[in-house]
This record gives C-alpha cells, structure tokens and sequence, in this order.
C-alpha cells in the first residue's frame, strides 16, 4: 500500500501533509496514516504545534467514493477527528482548494483553521442521501449558530473562504502563497500569544432561541417533503442544542446511519456515479485523432468551438460539421436537428440534438464508431454543454414520445427505460437515469427510471 500521509518537522512545529490523489479523499489508509502521524507528533516532546494540510490543489475533498456504501473501515473517521481534538499540542488546519465533507469535518476538529483565499467549504452530504456522520452536526452549529448551519447543512451549500470567516466557521484568510508558509506564519502567531486557539468541542451548545429549528423543518415540508436526509439533519441539530457534545455525536452517528440505509441514499448515490460517467463512451480509451474540422451555418454549438485551432468555418449550408481524422480522405459528417421536428436523425455519421430548455444534449451514433464518438465529444468540450453519448436514434425523443403514449406518468418513464436499453440506445442503463432526472422530470432521489425498473429483477 503506498504511503499517504506525510509527517516532518520544521523546529517545534510537525507538518503532517495528506497526498491522496487527486482530491486527498480520506480512505483508509489516510485514516491510519492520520493516527500514525498524530501518535508520533504526540510522543515527541520538542513539537508544540501541529499543522494538518493537503498536498496537490486541495485540503480535502471528503470520503472516498470507492468506500460508499462499503461497511466502515477502521480506524473510523469519528475516531480520527476525536484524537485531533483531544491533542495536547495546538493543532492547526490550513485549508486550500476545498474542505468538503469529511475534510470540513476534520477541519472542524482542529483548534483552529486558516485558509487561503481560493478556499471552498462546505458540507454537501445531503446532497448524497447522507448527513455529516463524523461531528458536522455538532461543531459547526457551536462556531455558525444554528441558523447558519441549518442552511448550510440541509441545503448542501459551499461557501468561499470570506463568507466562511464572517461566519465564524474558520479564524484567518492567509494570503500566503503556500499551504507550508500559511502554517508557519499561524504558528509563529500563537507562539507569540497573538491567536487564540480553541476545541471546538468545549464551546457551549448552539442555541435555538428563534425556532430555527421548526422554521428550517416547515421551509422543508413546504419545498421538499418527499426528502428523508433532510429532516434527519435537523434532527442531529436539535441533538447539538440539548445534548452534550458526546451525546450528540452518538445521536447524530445513529442518524447517519439511518440515511445509509435508506432507499434514497442509494439512488442519489446511484445518480451520482452515473453522472460521472456520462461523456466516457465505453472502449474508447484511445480516441480518434482530429486533424480538421470544418462547420457551418450558425449555431450556438458552432460559435462555441470555432476559435480551435483545427477549426475552419464554411460560409455555405445549413448547421453542421465535416470532421477529418487521422489520414482519410473522408470526413464523418455531423448534422444538428430539432428535437421537435420530424427531421430523420440518420444521412450523417452522427446527429447533435440539443435538449430543451437545458445545458444537455445527445450526439447519436448512426454507424457504431465509439473511438470516434468519444474524440468528438472531447472536441465540444468548449461548448459549454454536457453531451450524452447515444446510438442509432435519439434517446431523448424515444423516452419522451414513450412516455407520451403511456400517458407521462413516473411508471410510463420507467418502461420507456427499459425499452430504450432493449433497443440498445446507450451504452449504459445509467445513462438513461441521468438523462430523464436532468431533461424529463424523475425525481433525482429514485436513482433514476431504469434503476427503479431493474431494482426487482
């Protein structure tokens, strides 16, 4: 297993850096790593202040996806943030990129938190079915207020770095060039009495003098009643008025666990994986390679791409592209269409259809040509869309004309689904999930039409 946490010494001061790349995601290994690094800091007489940071572009961006809906690894985050906070020497977090998640909630743990002015914060778990599991609902209300957190927590909100200090939530902004340099000059601030540091555990108990709690319960039955993770994050906010700090961190686990085993965690976590995956087009690691292109007429797809290198424009002809790869002589045609018309998808390669009212759109292979689909869809990148990768025929329209001949309703959706995948319209079922939640209505939390067909068979 390589190595993934980091601990050095600069004089009094221990640096412990995680390098988990690409976001520092707090796997297992970094859970370990993390204790291993404290015990040592601990032990050694001549360190007096410890400071915790991510190497790479960010802090940490939360759990690690791979572990979702896996049983929990020990040692258990809950553990790790206790035995930051309990240390006897001043732990620092410096902050960058983002702390997101399980990252804001190790943060939390720390006795003080200073960020650079790039920082995004938040704790976006409801967003995944999910509460904060590892003492969000706990600390955060004791530095925000209750209200703040409240918003913050049952709405999944990110916030900057300045929005983060007004509220109390993190004690400086450094302009420091580096995660290392911040850490230092916090360091030297303490040793010369100019900071205070703080468990955020001791404070007092956040208070519910204005109902925020009913106000916040009543906003949520008004805009989402169907929700459960919701309401369970009140319900762990309401642990941190009343209960002590390690009362609430119990209620608020047993919470957490109760969204893990919810239906709705595992289709919104479904959807998020699946949204991932759109624009990758399965066997096609290695793209084609463009060497020109050549668009014309006007279109707002067009006009977003022309400034490429590669890109020529032609005056002539209605909406669409010749595209040339590698050494042929032959160029794939691409035709934009209407998805209202009755115009025929198929007389090109591939067929653009932009989705209404919408940031998506379909790009239609009408001859099985994944390499190729997968270096266009790197080619409108620039467009500002995303593009869902489908064959022979419109997936949008089939799904929305089905759904119109079986009278629109969420079951109606979920058959047209099934038919899409039997025609063979996409390369993953999941693909039609992310499609009707974004463009046709599903509801975000079921997963999605085909997961809701297929989950009982």
């Amino acid at each position: 297993m390589s190595q993934t946490v980091y601990l050095s010494c600069q004089g009094d001061m221990a640096l412990i850096e995680i390098d988990n790349p690409p976001v520092n995601a707090l796997s297992q290994c970094v859970r370990a790593g993390l204790l291993d690094a404290l015990d040592k800091a601990e032990a050694n007489p001549s360190i007096k202040v410890i400071a915790l940071m991510g190497r790479g572009k960010v802090f940490i961006a939360g759990a690690d996806i791979k572990e979702f809906g896996k049983p929990p690894q020990s040692p258990i985050l809950p553990d790790v943030i206790a035995k930051l906070e309990q240390s006897t020497k001043a732990v620092i977090a410096v902050l960058h990129g983002v702390a997101l998640g399980g990252g804001l909630e190790v943060a939390l743990g720390c006795h003080y938190r200073v960020a650079l002015n790039d920082t995004r914060l938040g704790l976006p778990e409801v967003k995944l079915g999910l509460l904060p599991g590892a003492g969000g609902t706990q600390r955060l209300p004791r530095l925000t207020g209750l209200a703040t957190a409240a918003d913050w927590i049952t709405r999944g909100k990110l916030v900057d770095a300045q929005t983060a200090l007004s509220a109390g939530l993190i004690d400086a902004i450094s302009d420091a060039d580096s995660a290392q340099e911040a850490a230092l000059a916090v360091a030297t601030e303490w040793k010369e009495d100019r900071i205070v540091l703080r468990k955020t555990g001791d404070l007092p108990n956040a208070r519910d003098d204005e109902k925020v709690i009913d106000r916040t319960r009543q906003q949520l039955l008004n805009e989402c009643p169907e929700l459960y993770s919701p309401f369970r994050i009140l319900d762990a906010l309401e642990a941190s008025c009343t209960l002590p700090l390690a009362e609430g961190l119990r209620r608020e686990r047993e919470l957490f666990f109760q969204c893990m085993n919810s239906p709705q965690r595992a289709g919104l976590i479904h959807h998020f994986f699946a949204s991932k995956a759109i624009g990758k087009v399965p066997g096609a690691d290695a793209p084609a390679r463009i060497t020109s292109v050549v668009i014309s007429g006007d279109h707002s797809v067009l006009q977003a791409i022309a400034d490429q290198p590669l890109v020529e424009r032609s005056e002539s002809g209605s909406p669409g592209m010749k595209v040339w790869l590698g050494s042929d002589d032959t160029p794939v045609t691409i035709t934009f269409i209407d998805p209202d018309s009755e115009q025929a998808e198929v007389g090109s390669d591939f067929s653009l259809l932009l989705i209404p009212n919408s940031q998506w759109a379909e790009l239609i292979d009408h001859g099985i040509q994944p390499v190729v689909q997968q270096a266009l869809l790197n080619l409108f990148k620039s467009s500002g869309l995303t593009i869902i990768p489908t064959r022979q025929r419109s997936l949008y329209r089939t799904l929305k004309d089905s759904t119109k001949a079986l009278e629109g309703d969420r079951n109606s959706l979920e058959e047209a689904a099934l038919i899409s995948w039997e025609a063979g319209l996409c390369y993953r079922g999941s693909d039609i999930d992310v499609l009707a939640i974004e463009t046709l209505g599903y509801p975000k939390h079921l997963g999605g039409p085909h997961y809701q067909a297929t989950l009982s068979k």
